[in-house]
């Protein structure tokens, strides 16, 4: 699928905004595609949310590969993007490596956080669709604040979206940034934006799966919880144990 064509539908005069959900394995990713969501990211918040590590930068190549395989198994006609890890972009020439690997393991995109142009180019030079991310960079970020708040940062960030879009992005993801100035970026802009914490005057959004059905405990306060599924799991799980404990189950 060429992502690009995808995002391209959501930059329009009353284009209805893109749908954007983090996916990390094959069963989640065709209840994501059944329900019609638009893009599936294979973040690499797979660090924090499944595989217990306390930053996004803790994980690698190896396991943003294995999720991408397990996500196009579930979905073989989705849109997959996935991020590139930490490091996997510190040169032009590893980025367009690593993001050719990507698109092996089925990703359509794949996505970087920060100003990286050169990197950019270099990877659409192998044809691949490249989304960029600005705003809250969790690979770096020694705070989760809300960034752009200042006309410094705003200047900075508005000038880093037009660099990414000369360069070839398809889209800008923007990470909790004031709703204003999330606006202020889309309208700047020919490529999508896709807010997270940015307003919903984006041309999408994006949310973490597990925030989104309410199976984590702690979550940014710009994500709305669509389920409580932590509870329901627990609730389920304590009658298991108690039905095996006083012999119910198997009845």
């Amino acid at each position: 699928m060429n992502a690009a064509d995808v995002f391209s539908q959501f930059h329009k005069p009353l284009s209805r905004p893109l749908s954007m959900v983090t996916c990390y394995d094959s069963n989640f990713a065709s209840i994501l595609d059944e329900a019609g969501i638009d893009v599936l990211l294979v973040g690499d918040s797979v660090a924090n949310v499944m595989l217990g590590h306390a930053r996004t930068a803790d994980i690698g190549m190896q396991e943003m590969l294995h999720h991408t395989r397990a996500v196009r198994r579930g979905a073989p006609e989705a849109c997959i993007v996935t991020d590139l890890p930490f490091g996997a972009d510190n040169t032009p020439e590893l980025a367009a490596s690593n993001s050719a690997l990507m698109v092996q393991a089925g990703a359509d995109a794949v996505k970087l956080e920060g100003c990286l142009p050169d990197q950019v180019r270099a990877i659409r030079k192998l044809g691949i669709e490249v989304v960029g991310h600005l705003g809250l960079l969790p690979q770096t970020a020694t705070s989760l604040k809300q960034t752009g708040r200042s006309p410094e940062e705003q200047a900075r960030i508005l000038a880093d979206a037009k660099s990414l879009e000369e360069a070839g992005c398809c889209a800008i993801v923007l990470e909790h940034v004031p709703v204003e100035f999330g606006e202020r970026v889309t309208e700047a802009l020919s490529i999508p934006t896709i807010g997270i914490g940015a307003g919903n005057k984006c041309a999408g959004q994006v949310l973490v799966l597990h925030d989104l059905l309410g199976l984590t405990t702690r979550q940014p306060p710009f994500v709305r919880r669509y389920a409580d599924l932590r509870t329901q799991a627990l609730s389920a799980l304590k009658s298991y144990h108690a039905d095996v404990a006083s012999r119910h189950f198997p009845s």
